[in-house]
């Protein structure tokens, strides 16, 4: 075992300093990885998820199968945002803004759209798979713009 001086400590704090505070900026940070890859797509010094996806979102980064499953984007705003094959899988959007959002083969299960402005959102299906319950409906349809008549 090599064993260090205590000068040799002195002369590398700094070193070791910088490093940790590097090490905890990290720790802080929001990655954004792509579903299947598991590769970083946007990385983000905000402290909320709603923040670092605003952000990518300003940025006119590609959101392209991001996970975001049990993220917290209630209210966000994601107006024009590209979240093709994005995994929004138990995620909390209540309130977000997708107007004219890409939302093509998105995972939308176990979310929480109650609020949302879907108007204008692109979905395209897989034929008609997925089922809603008729308590939800006019939920859905009141997220798209459309108000339902009795």
């Amino acid at each position: 075992m090599t064993k260090i001086t205590k000068e040799q400590v002195l002369e590398n704090l700094g070193d070791v300093k910088k490093y940790i505070n590097e090490a905890e900026s990290e720790e802080e940070s929001i990655a954004i990885k792509n579903s299947w890859t598991g590769n970083v797509i946007f990385q983000s010094t905000k402290t909320t998820w709603k923040e670092a996806v605003e952000e990518a979102v300003e940025n006119c980064d590609n959101l392209h199968e991001a996970d975001l499953s049990g993220a917290d984007l209630s209210g966000a705003d994601l107006y024009k945002a590209d979240l093709s094959g994005a995994n929004f899988c138990e995620a909390n959007l209540s309130g977000a803004n997708f107007y004219g959002a890409n939302l093509c083969e998105v995972n939308l299960r176990g979310a929480n759209l109650n609020g949302a402005d879907l108007q204008n959102a692109k979905f395209y299906g897989k034929g008609g798979t997925t089922r809603i319950g008729k308590i939800q409906v006019e939920d859905f349809f009141k997220a798209l713009g459309i108000i339902v008549n009795e």
